[in-house]
């Protein structure tokens, strides 16, 4: 499946790459004098400016880099036809000529991939942290239970990523183990660029433990991936609010159940909801509550803008609309199959541990990275 994603990407490949010109602006003289102008024009631009342009040329970087490297390689192909055709009679001269233009034969479609990979518009979106949000489907008490087997997974993945996993929030069930639903933000390097795919449907066909007779139930749960959204982002007006405290309920003692520390949340606006009692503290749970809140309202904005623009709306792999079923955990099988990619990966326990679960992001990333440069190839 991999390699058909690659075939993808290299039929992607603009034919201007095949002659790039020491005059073009995208070549490495080109890019080098463009960064120069920007250097002696720097004493008239604004502190603003200058941020603006050092993070714009940071992300030309890695295709100036991949640019000159194949220039480089192109050259030396050039360099190795031009031995094998002025010394005909120098067998020695001729085969080591012949061993190096098969490397380069090898290395020069791997760095036209590279250069189409860093052609692809980088997404800011990415480098954000996540609110993460699960909650049980259809399948009642085995719904809950998945759904706490969902929110495991991702900790283990946050885990083994090095990114820091935090509950927010959890409604607990009695069946031990299980979730009605369950808020929680994870932040590292990348974290929403990786997981941003597991937002849908995830259904799990298994036998429950309470069956008798052995019969496979299925059922599901569903995932968002939320970009945490900073103050700068979503200005949240005092007045668009309207806070309400009450008394918590639920385990946590008689503190809990004898103060207002419970705090609910309602952007009038957009009649946003986000109640949280998990903390003891009312400010802590409003805080709590107000980044969740934060994190939605950036997120309905932010896909409000990618459905106005419905061709690069169909970049987001599938549908991505959370009510999309997009993977099926079979456990009599041992297996789990993405729908959006037809990837299939097998031995289960693997991936519910987390240390699978990027072979899917991965696929998913590759797709969306060929779906992305046919569009600049269209364009």
């Amino acid at each position: 499946m991999e390699s058909c994603f690659v075939s993808l990407l290299v039929s992607s490949l603009p034919q201007q790459l095949a002659a790039v010109t020491p005059l073009d602006p995208w070549s490495c003289e080109g890019c080098e004098c463009l960064c120069g102008e920007s250097d002696e024009s720097a004493a008239q631009l604004t502190p603003k400016q200058l941020s603006q342009i050092n993070k714009e040329l940071s992300t030309l970087q890695p295709v100036v880099d991949a640019l000159r490297i194949l220039s480089e390689k192109r050259q030396e192909m050039d360099d190795l036809e031009g031995v094998l055709r002025d010394s005909p009679d120098d067998k020695e001269m001729q085969r080591m000529a012949e061993e190096e233009q098969q490397q380069l034969q090898q290395q020069i479609p791997q760095l036209e991939e590279q250069l189409l990979l860093s052609l692809v518009p980088p997404d800011e979106t990415d480098q954000r942290d996540i609110v993460l949000e699960v909650r049980a489907g259809t399948g009642g008490d085995e719904a809950a239970l998945f759904a706490g087997d969902l929110l495991r997974m991702y900790e283990r993945a946050a885990a083994l990523n090095g990114w820091k996993f935090e509950i927010v929030e959890m409604a607990a069930t009695e069946e031990k183990g299980g979730c009605k639903s369950a808020s929680a933000t994870i932040s590292g390097q990348g974290v929403y660029g990786r997981l941003k795919y597991e937002s849908g449907i995830h259904r799990v066909q298994r036998v429950p433990a309470t069956e008798a007779s052995g019969r496979v139930h299925t059922s599901a749960a569903s995932v968002a991936i939320l970009p945490q959204a900073d103050e700068v982002d979503i200005d949240v007006q005092p007045d668009d609010l309207r806070v309400d405290t009450y008394r918590a309920s639920g385990a946590g003692g008689q503190h809990v159940n004898t103060t207002n520390s419970a705090v609910r949340i309602t952007h009038i606006p957009s009649g946003l909801v986000v109640a949280m009692q998990d903390e003891r503290s009312q400010h802590k749970n409003k805080a709590k509550a107000l980044k969740v809140l934060r994190a939605r309202l950036y997120d309905q904005d932010r896909l409000a803008k990618q459905q106005s623009m419905s061709a690069q709306r169909k970049t987001l792999v599938g549908s991505g609309d959370r009510s999309e079923r997009i993977r099926t955990y079979n456990y009599p099988q041992g297996r789990v199959t993405d729908h959006r990619v037809a990837v299939t990966e097998h031995g289960i326990d693997s991936v519910m541990s987390g240390e699978r679960l990027a072979v899917f992001a991965d696929a998913l990333q590759l797709r969306h990275q060929a779906e992305m440069l046919a569009q600049l190839d269209g364009q």
